[in-house]
């Protein structure tokens, strides 16, 4: 928890970087630039893109100087939201979208990155959860599969199969609710 003394520093920082101020850019990355690159490291396929990504947030981050209120979320908090939201957006962008043109019966989920996949889907906790994936209607199913292993927003999902998007956002509720059902079904037998 921050002191008020410490907010009060961390306020006055994104106060004189609002105005341009060189030198409190220079603090700012100081104290948040490693730890926004750690993040986007462990995020991003290459080191020149971690690279890429950290330049990006610290321009979000002076471009947005002027909406941050230490009464809402200390500074370091702030900062990893935002790098978050920005490594999320970049990964989203990034991703080559394979436009399915029908629902088929059995879900492949979309290929994730080596590093990730390796361990995963080999995993009985994958394929367990796959099973359960497979066996939700057409439409949760898809939903699921896009939202969480394809990494697709709803509105896209929503457009891609041109739908209404409070239906997508029904399905996912209603396919959620049925996986946590049949798990724990599955945990007390």
């Amino acid at each position: 928890m921050a002191t008020k003394e410490q907010r009060q520093i961390d306020l006055d920082l994104m106060q004189r970087i609002a105005t341009d101020d060189e030198s409190a850019v220079g603090e700012l990355y100081d104290r948040f630039g490693a730890l926004v690159y750690r993040m986007a490291f462990q995020s991003m396929p290459s080191r020149a893109e971690a690279e890429d990504a950290v330049q990006e947030v610290c321009v979000l981050l002076w471009k947005t100087a002027d909406r941050y209120y230490p009464e809402r979320a200390a500074l370091v908090t702030w900062v990893l939201l935002i790098t978050r939201r920005h490594l999320v957006d970049r990964l989203r962008r990034a991703q080559a979208r394979v436009k399915l043109t029908g629902m088929s019966a059995q879900v492949t989920p979309p290929a994730l990155r080596p590093e990730v996949s390796a361990g995963m889907e080999s995993s009985e906790q994958y394929q367990t959860l796959m099973k359960r994936v497979n066996q939700l209607p057409e439409l949760q199913k898809t939903v699921i599969v896009r939202a969480y292993l394809g990494g697709q927003t709803l509105r896209q999902i929503a457009d891609e199969l041109e739908t209404p998007i409070g239906t997508i956002k029904s399905a996912l509720s209603r396919a959620l609710v049925r996986l946590r059902e049949r798990s724990g079904v599955e945990e007390a037998v």
